[in-house]
């Protein structure tokens, strides 16, 4: 005869989610490297100067808006739920607010490039939503919890 399992599941440990956001992060760090040269490059034979700047912008623009998620998220990474979800929607909601009032703001300066602006920053936000699937599918985290002293196995 087995014992039954315990009510409790066991959950993701702080360590193995940390590992996972950190790895995350630098993934965007990255790809924020290769926006920067890679989009400032481009900016520049489309629009000289004017490019580059829109490139520049649109990777600080990346950078802000990937990395709140994740820096958010992490800070609360093994917290109580419902502040976990405080933070992070709150963080949301604010870098919503910044992203689209930046680029409202640029969208009517004469010395941005719209569709360079518009490029790099699409290319970099579906990079960086990429690039975070894949540092959580690929993150070492056990599915299984340490057993307490009430389980045993079957057999």
């Amino acid at each position: 005869m087995t014992t039954p399992l315990p009510d409790r599941q066991p959950s993701i440990t702080t360590d193995a989610a940390q590992g996972a956001f950190r790895q995350a992060l630098n993934f965007l760090l990255w790809l924020v490297g290769a926006l920067a040269v890679v989009g400032g490059v481009a900016g520049f034979v489309v629009d000289g100067w004017t490019g580059v700047v829109s490139a520049m912008l649109a990777v600080v623009l990346v950078l802000f808006f990937c990395g709140t998620t994740v820096v958010s998220v992490q800070r609360t990474a093994g917290k109580d739920p419902a502040q976990m979800i405080m933070v992070v929607m709150g963080a949301w909601v604010v870098k919503m607010l910044v992203v689209f009032v930046a680029l409202a703001v640029l969208a009517r300066q004469s010395w941005v490039h719209p569709l360079v602006l518009g490029i790099v920053l699409a290319v970099g936000v579906i990079g960086a939503a990429l690039l975070d699937y894949r540092a959580v599918a690929t993150a070492r985290m056990p599915y299984i919890g340490q057993e307490d002293e009430s389980h045993t196995l079957p057999g």
